[in-house]
């Protein structure tokens, strides 16, 4: 059988090759489901995706399934619980950044996902290699203003553009990928 061509980055390791085959890329909807990847998003910066990935599991544990209703009432005896938790990444400014924005969550006038879901560019150009994916876009941008302004926190521009590709919200397969080419 034929070895299916995927984006370059996926051919790693095999929690690469599942995750870029059922998820990355895929649209998400849910105000759970894109807060707890926002979340993944903020933790990954600074480290390799392949961590977050490898703990995402304990990172759902630790964080109530990633309900920002419940994370919202996490008190110091939490936090306290997360800093001691070798299962996740134990990072002060990453762990109040988490329920610093379920709070945020909770103060949006529309559903987190319709919010960010608006940000979705009206024409996206696929790559044709990984040298042409950005970083950063104009919509990233707007994205990570706008979420400061409503209250959150640790979502700059790139955080914003992975949280964007993580969820579909743009689809950088590139175009000699079979994820491109089943759609």
């Amino acid at each position: 059988m034929k070895e299916r061509v995927r984006c370059a980055w996926a051919n790693s390791t095999p929690d690469y090759v599942a995750y870029h085959d059922d998820e990355w890329g895929t649209p998400l909807h849910g105000v759970n489901a894109m807060y707890e990847r926002l979340c993944l998003e903020s933790f990954q910066s600074g480290l390799s995706w392949i961590t977050i990935l490898r703990k995402r599991e304990n990172f759902r544990a630790a964080f109530a399934g990633f309900d920002p209703k419940l994370v919202a009432e996490f008190t110091d005896a939490d936090r306290d619980r997360l800093m001691a938790d070798a299962g996740i990444v134990r990072n002060k400014a990453k762990i109040n950044a988490a329920i610093h924005n379920a709070n945020a969550v909770a103060e949006l006038d529309v559903p987190l996902d319709e919010l960010l879901w608006s940000f979705a560019p009206r024409r996206h150009r696929r790559p044709r290699s990984m040298g042409e994916v950005p970083a950063v876009t104009d919509e990233s941008k707007a994205m990570a203003k706008e979420l400061k302004r409503r209250g959150f926190v640790f979502l700059g521009p790139t955080t914003c553009y992975a949280l964007m590709q993580a969820t579909g919200i743009v689809d950088d397969h590139i175009a000699a990928c079979w994820r491109a080419k089943s759609k």
